[in-house]
């Protein structure tokens, strides 16, 4: 765990309705046994974040009721039919009323990206000037660190599910990408073709 962890907080969005997938929430897929939300909690937590929050928005009070969150904050987007960037906004703002000095934000359908990962990019830490983002063979993904100066900036421009893309393109600049690709894989759950990777135990 890195000495750099307690001004991090994990921010994880969980809130998306699974249409492509028939309307199954995403953070209640099983993978291992149990809700694809744990497990995308626990990397965080085991990347070093002592702190996370968690935006829920379909089937929110299921996701409760089923997973473990005990130890999260858990914010509440009732605006998620608009997107990520509406998730992503409701965290920030969340994160902005806490002494958090950077947000390490991690999507609930990347099961292929854990710990070993976020942890990379968590040690890349150094400000709230901080803006940091995993890369696989080069091309940006996630997770990424925004360092609180970036937050106001994120919010502004954090539309659709483009989330913050437009910022991280105006900003890429000041963004360090963290070469991710020998240690995870950034597919998303988002398709039934995709469920296939759910269960996997091990890097192909």
């Amino acid at each position: 765990m890195t000495d750099k962890a307690p001004q991090v907080a994990g921010l994880l969005l969980a809130a998306g309705g699974g249409r492509r997938l028939g309307g199954r929430p995403k953070a209640l897929l099983g993978h291992r046994g149990r809700p694809l939300i744990e497990h995308a909690v626990g990397a965080l937590r085991a990347a070093g974040c002592a702190r996370v929050h968690v935006v829920l928005g379909a089937a929110a009070d299921a996701v409760r009721d089923t997973a473990r969150l005990d130890d999260c904050v858990v914010v509440e987007n009732p605006e998620w039919e608009q997107g990520m960037g509406s998730s992503l906004r409701a965290g920030l703002d969340s994160l902005s009323r806490t002494d958090a000095e950077a947000a390490l934000v991690s999507l609930v359908d990347q099961p292929g990206i854990g710990a070993e990962a976020y942890a990379r990019v968590l040690g890349a830490y150094g400000s709230r000037e901080s803006l940091v983002s995993a890369a696989y063979d080069g091309v940006r993904g996630h997770p990424v660190l925004f360092g609180s100066a970036h937050w106001a900036g994120v919010a502004t421009t954090a539309t659709g599910d483009r989330g913050a893309r437009a910022y991280l393109k105006e900003h890429a600049g000041q963004l360090l990408l963290v070469e991710c690709g020998d240690i995870a894989r950034p597919y998303d759950i988002d398709t039934p073709e995709d469920l296939q990777h759910l269960d996997l135990q091990h890097l192909e």
